[in-house]
This record gives C-alpha cells, sequence and structure tokens, in this order.
C-alpha cells in the first residue's frame, strides 16, 4: 500500500531514538505524524526539524491519549514506546511489574482500542507494534520486559484476526540490541550504558528498525509483513544451560 493511500500517523516514544526516527521518516513521505513522548523540549526540537505535530503526553495516563485522540484519525499507529528494568522476577520489585506493564502493554492496548476502530470504519490503516527478541526468546534477567514484550508479540497476531475482512495491515518489529537510550535509563548512566553495551559491538542503529517500518509500510496493497525479526549480524539468541547438582 503506497505511503500515497495514507494521511495521517501516531508513533509514541517519539523524542529520542528509534521513535524520533520514525517521525522523520514518516514525515519525510508526506504523512501529518503526532510524535508522542513525555520529553516536551526534546518534542518541541523535533517539530521543528520535521514538521511533526508534538505531544507532550505520558502514554500512561490513558485520559490523555483519549483527549489527544479525539478528531484525529490515525492511519499509522507506530507503538514504540517501552521501558525495561533489570533483575528477573525472583529481585522485581512493585514498581518495576507496574512501570512495565503500564508502557509496554497497556498503553499499547488502550492505542489499539482508541484507534483501530477508525481503521475498521475507512478500511484502512496499518499498526506497527516494536516487541523485542525477548518476546519470543528466553533469556537471564529481564523477566517483566520478556512477560510484556511477549503480549505485544501475542497481541500483533491477534490483531490480525480482529482486523479480518478489513484493510488492517498489522507489522512486529522484533529487534535484537539497537543502540537507543534504554540501557542507559537503566542504569541511570548513558555513558556507562554505551561502555557496557555498544562499544566495541556492531549494534544496530534505530535507522535500521526505521528502514524495516518504511519497508513493511510502503509494500503493495495486498501484502502484510507480519513479523521482522532483525538482529546485529553478530549476536545470535538461544543456547542450553544444563544445572547438573550432586542432590
Amino acid at each position: 500500500m503506497p505511503f500515497s493511500d495514507y494521511r495521517t500517523a501516531l508513533v509514541t516514544g517519539a523524542s529520542t531514538g528509534i521513535g524520533a526516527v520514525v517521525v522523520e521518516r514518516l514525515a519525510k513521505q508526506g504523512l501529518e505524524v503526532h510524535a508522542v513522548a513525555r520529553d516536551a523540549s526534546r518534542l518541541d526540537d523535533l517539530a521543528r526539524r520535521t514538521g511533526c505535530v508534538p505531544h507532550a503526553v505520558d502514554i500512561t495516563d490513558t485520559a490523555a491519549l483519549t483527549e489527544l485522540l479525539s478528531g484525529i484519525d490515525v492511519d499509522v499507529l507506530v507503538n514504540n514506546a517501552g521501558v525495561s528494568r533489570s533483575g528477573n522476577i525472583l529481585t522485581a520489585d512493585e514498581f518495576a511489574v507496574d512501570e512495565q506493564i503500564a508502557v509496554n502493554i497497556q498503553a499499547v492496548l488502550h492505542l489499539v482500542r482508541l484507534i483501530m476502530p477508525g481503521m475498521v470504519e475507512r478500511d484502512l490503516g496499518h499498526i506497527v507494534n516494536i516487541s523485542s527478541i525477548a518476546a519470543v526468546y528466553n533469556f537471564g534477567g529481564n523477566t517483566i520486559y520478556h512477560a510484556t514484550k511477549s503480549a505485544v508479540h501475542t497481541l500483533s497476531r491477534q490483531l490480525r484476526v480482529d482486523g479480518y475482512g478489513r484493510r488492517i495491515r498489522v507489522t512486529e518489529i522484533c529487534p535484537g540490541r539497537v543502540e537507543t537510550e534504554i540501557f542507559g535509563r537503566l542504569l541511570g548512566d548513558m555513558e556507562a550504558a554505551r561502555r557496557q553495551y555498544y562499544d566495541g559491538y556492531e549494534s544496530l542503529k534505530p535507522e535500521d528498525i526505521a528502514d524495516a517500518i518504511e519497508f513493511a509500510i510502503a509494500s503493495p496493497r495486498h501484502v502484510n509483513v507480519s513479523h521482522l525479526e532483525i538482529l546485529p549480524t553478530f549476536q545470535v539468541p538461544g543456547g542450553l544451560n544444563f544445572e547438573r547438582r550432586a542432590d
């Protein structure tokens, strides 16, 4: 479906990283892009550079989302915002559980609930959900993150069922390690995160994910790119551990 079939887009987590690059790309394609994030100053800068419509909104505030979407027909929804906290279920605290559920899956569900009916009515729309390889592979740590991203993975498939018979396309992007600020927020130190997670590694860049999203949206209208798993060449998920105990 060519970009010319669409008029408006909404991108969450738009102030930096993948979200900001996606806003730039969609704006260049001629869409009116509504950029949603909490950082008003970064959004204002993005608006000056791209012409997007900035919305300084916390996506966990469902009432604010509902008000924002009043009167806006969104043709392309990019659910990009996400948070992570270190630790598994044995070490997680209440905040880690509640925050990740609120941002990574609850907000996604509400946005789809608010936007998809209009897409169905217009017989036109594309939903892009950014999940993670953590949605489909199990590895140590970040248990709540795995659980919430797995929910996004299942939701993405279910939305195709819910939109059956209408020209609604749903794409799930499952990235491996991408150079964004997520690890910096996790550690509370951007420079330490860069040294630990990025220096010396060939990680993905936000532009790589934006390329994939552009490809999926620009595909012919009879083509639904449902699932794209994108990893750095040197990152491989998998492996097997087998604990040996004498007792």
